[in-house]
């Protein structure tokens, strides 16, 4: 089949040449879709594509966007928060439980601070009991970069939320559920983003990317785009068991299936479907390594955070960054607030090669300082627009699953 828009390059002097019409199409997307109110969006940049090959929908990392976004960041987080619950004052933040690490404190800090220079009271709130053995009302903690904070022991009183004794008008999400709370969350009445429902204890990337592949294919034919140069090719493959290797011989015939559409040398990569913090993934050259999967690697593919076990896998395509830093290799992450992109950073690993799971040890983050990326695509910005482009598109096929379950 052929298409106006064939190559790479012909992509991106599209995106630059037709960047308002772009827009325009993207904003009618959205139009009564539950948009999650923040997202982040993992892309690869190939020789031959740009692809999302993850979604988060509950970001960490703000602490590694340049100040300058995020200062940007705030009409766009005014105005979302406006749009959800108009008369917000005080807005709660529910973090994660790994208070441990530093450095995701740090990027509560900074969230925080985001959200507080919109003008608003900013709680950090938790209904995790072991965050407060002592039944304490609060703890207080320091960040790697040495800020103080203070996470609320949360409580529902009339089916609102409420910390410190306040309660509170909005709720940003920030715990992926991975290990969900017995809280009947479609009772309480504040409102919360994103929802709870949506979280790992339910969600599946192949459900992601079975939208995703709608939402690009659908962009592509408008615009008569080869749609290959959107997306990565993957499978879905159920009913596996790492332990007992139940269905590996299933899951190495998939991987041979979408290896076979690659050229010569290609890899794929065997993520768990409710994987998160890049746990689950095995990167593979053919099916007969998943089959001769030793012990070990089979235990690291069989349970993820929280003991969840990876039963669903995704086979995707192993899209080969062309980007470098300091030459080691390097993929984008997108952040955005309402499905519009607000910075990144970049995701560096001087452990493995262009095809490597970068999420990974010996991962470091670089500031990627986007600075007003939908504002215009010329030349000096056309990567970012797309980047922002790919982003804006798996963001709303992230809407398609949160609305399976509201």
């Amino acid at each position: 089949m052929t298409y106006n828009i064939s190559s790479k390059d012909q992509l991106e002097h599209f995106v630059r040449d037709h960047w308002d019409e772009i827009n325009i199409y993207i904003e009618k997307l959205k139009e009564g879709l539950p948009i999650p109110f923040y997202s982040s969006v993992d892309i690869r940049e190939s020789r031959e594509k740009f692809a999302p090959v993850d979604h988060n929908m509950y970001p960490a990392g703000f602490n590694n966007l340049c100040a300058a976004d995020l200062l940007d960041a705030r009409k766009i987080s005014d105005e979302a928060i406006k749009k959800i619950a108009p008369q917000s004052k005080n807005i709660g933040i529910i973090p994660e439980s790994h208070t441990k690490n530093l450095m995701y404190l740090d990027h509560l800090a900074t969230l925080k601070k985001l959200i507080s220079d919109c003008d608003y009271n900013v709680y950090i709130l938790s209904f995790d009991s072991t965050l407060f053995p002592n039944n304490e009302d609060l703890i207080s903690l320091t960040s790697h970069s040495g800020t103080q904070l203070s996470i609320y022991r949360g409580f529902i009183k009339d089916q609102s939320i409420y910390a410190n004794k306040v309660q509170l008008d909005f709720i940003i999400n920030n715990n992926d559920q991975s290990n969900p709370w017995p809280i009947e969350w479609k009772e309480i009445r504040t409102p919360i983003e994103p929802t709870p429902l949506i979280g790992w204890f339910r969600r599946q990337k192949n459900t992601h990317f079975f939208y995703y592949k709608k939402i690009a294919d659908e962009f592509a034919a408008n615009f008569d785009i080869d749609p290959n140069l959107i997306q990565a090719q993957f499978r879905a493959v159920e009913d596996v068991d790492f332990e007992t290797k139940q269905g590996l011989e299933k899951l190495g015939n998939a991987v041979d299936e979408v290896i076979s559409h690659l050229k010569p040398g290609s890899k794929v990569f065997v993520k768990a479907s409710k994987g998160t913090y890049g746990m689950g993934i095995s990167v593979v050259s053919s099916g007969e390594e998943i089959i001769n999967m030793n012990r070990k690697t089979r235990n690291k593919m069989d349970i993820g955070k929280n003991s969840i076990k990876f039963t669903s896998l995704l086979v995707q395509e192993g899209v080969e960054t062309i980007l470098k830093y300091d030459d080691m290799p390097a993929e984008i992450t997108v952040y955005l607030i309402d499905g519009k992109s607000i910075g990144g950073f970049m995701r560096v690993n001087g452990e493995k090669d262009s095809l490597g799971n970068l999420n990974s040890r010996g991962m470091v983050f670089r500031k990627l300082c986007m600075g007003n990326l939908v504002e215009s695509a010329e030349d000096h910005n056309t990567k970012e627009a797309l980047y922002s482009l790919i982003a804006r598109l798996a963001t709303i096929a992230s809407a398609y699953e949160i609305k399976e379950v509201i």
